[in-house]
């Protein structure tokens, strides 16, 4: 593990408005919940864990986890990311509460690759992402907290807009599958469903 230390940051922030407004991480897959899940994976990269949400009962969520809510309310995933980042102090890895596939490998390998090669940012490739690449689901150096700051002081409250400002990498994430499997993530009661099903077809025998 690189001496680095790395804070995983659990971005559960949403208002789950989609999902009938209750927090959508408590949901289970495989009698498991999502928050559980994500946890696990950013545990197998990361030193420490914290947990972004802005729900007042989610200090009961996540025992021995830190829950801290968005310094700046109401702007969106980057105001999770801001969070982490303010609250770290450090490096921190990324992963929101509604992304289960994601492994913990991939998330290693990301941070390998952001403190091998001293990017500010390392993400993972993503051909489903608008960016080409997957803005809350990477690791980033605290060299990152004045470049999403800049872009909230400027309304521009984009999760993958502002990281071309900053030494950015990027991972092939092939060798752990499909993106759209990786990083299916779950909005409504639906794809909660679809995810059930996923779940199943990637455990079977």
């Amino acid at each position: 593990m690189p001496s680095r230390s790395c804070t995983g940051a659990i971005l559960a922030g949403g208002r789950s408005a989609r999902f009938g407004g209750s927090p959508k991480g408590l949901s289970k897959i495989g009698g498991v919940r999502l928050l559980d899940r994500v946890a696990t994976a950013l545990a197998e990269a990361c030193d420490e864990l914290v947990l972004v949400a802005n729900d007042g009962a989610a200090r009961t969520w996540l025992a021995g986890v830190t829950a801290v809510p968005d310094a700046r309310a109401g702007v969106g995933a980057l105001g999770g990311l801001h969070a982490a980042l303010a609250h770290a102090r450090g490096d921190v890895m990324t992963l929101p509460w509604d992304a289960p596939f994601v492994p913990g490998a991939l998330l290693r390998a990301l941070r390998e690759a952001g403190e091998f090669t001293g990017a500010d940012a390392a993400v993972p490739a993503s051909s489903v992402s608008p960016w080409g690449f997957e803005p809350l689901c990477a690791w980033y150096a605290p060299s990152c907290l004045p470049a999403i700051e800049r872009h909230l002081d400027s309304e521009d409250y984009r999760a993958g807009g502002w990281q071309p400002s900053v030494r950015m990498v990027s991972v092939d994430v092939s060798a752990w599958g499909d993106p759209a499997v990786v990083f299916y993530n779950i909005n409504t009661p639906e794809d909660l469903v679809r995810a059930e099903q996923l779940f199943r077809t990637l455990n079977s025998p």
